[in-house]
């Protein structure tokens, strides 16, 4: 059943507001994915702060223009679907990626990162990276490794006097 022109604007008006909210957002092409798949994908997005919506390509591309981004949603084949992320940018493009490689038929086809347009390739390699805190804790321990080596070595003439002088006692 066609939309109306209200119910079109709707669509439209929730879109530009998700998108001005978006830290992330990753396109998938939904074609031939079961609703089952579909309503799992949506569930996993849920939990991470994120959210998985479906709407007509040229209703995204109004509402993505508005925002001052373009796409070319129309020249898109299939079904698209649109993840956003809205706690951490990464999010839509991790669990788009895990779930693309449970789900087959779920195919990663780009994104948008605050205004910039990402194509497959950079969506599907921002969805292998780890999560942001795990980056976050190897920056911190590269960081930190060399204060603690250091350390390290100051004691160790420490730990080697303690040693030397019960060796004496005994």
């Amino acid at each position: 059943m066609p939309q109306t022109k209200a119910q079109k604007q709707k669509v439209i008006e929730e879109l530009k507001e998700k998108v001005g909210r978006q830290k992330g957002i990753i396109f998938f092409d939904i074609s031939g994915v079961k609703v089952k798949d579909l309503s799992q994908l949506r569930k996993t997005m849920k939990e991470k702060d994120c959210e998985l919506r479906v709407a007509k390509k040229t209703l995204m591309d109004m509402s993505f223009a508005e925002k001052g981004i373009k796409t070319e949603m129309r020249k898109l084949i299939g079904e698209i679907a649109l993840g956003f992320g809205f706690g951490d940018e990464m999010s839509p493009f991790q669990i788009g990626y895990k779930f693309s490689q449970k789900v087959p038929n779920i195919k990663i086809i780009g994104g948008v990162m605050g205004k910039e347009i990402i194509d497959q390739e950079k969506a599907v390699f921002m969805g292998t990276l780890p999560p942001k805190e795990e980056l976050l804790a190897k920056l911190i321990g590269s960081i930190s490794a060399p204060l603690s080596g250091f350390i390290n070595v100051l004691e160790a003439n420490l730990r080697g006097l303690v040693f030397v002088l019960s060796a004496i006692k005994k």
